[in-house]
């Protein structure tokens, strides 16, 4: 018979394992997101467009907040994020404007 130690730590693995795994999809999401974000930038910067977008920044802070409160996430925790990743994006795509 298994001590309920024992037991807690193969549950606890488990849920590291699971975790792990998440992780790893958050990354190679978010490798594929900045692909995509910085062919954006390439294509802003051919055109003289501004590398900044408030409108669609607002829109998608909205759709990610109400997607958020959907799957049970904090709606503030997720603007946090996205903020920090426009501000990233925002930083590329004027990286591409310097350099055309």
């Amino acid at each position: 018979m298994t001590d309920p130690v024992t037991k807690a730590r193969e549950v606890l693995a488990e849920h590291r394992a699971s975790i792990d795994n998440m992780d790893a999809i958050l990354v190679y999401t978010l490798a594929e997101r900045f692909k995509r974000t910085q062919a954006v930038g390439r294509l802003k910067a051919e055109y003289d467009l501004p590398p900044s977008d408030p409108t669609r920044e607002g829109e998608q802070i909205a759709r990610l907040e109400s997607l958020s409160r959907d799957a049970g996430l904090d709606p503030e925790f997720t603007r946090k994020f996205l903020n920090f990743i426009i501000q990233e994006v925002i930083r590329h795509h004027e990286q591409y404007q310097e350099n055309t």
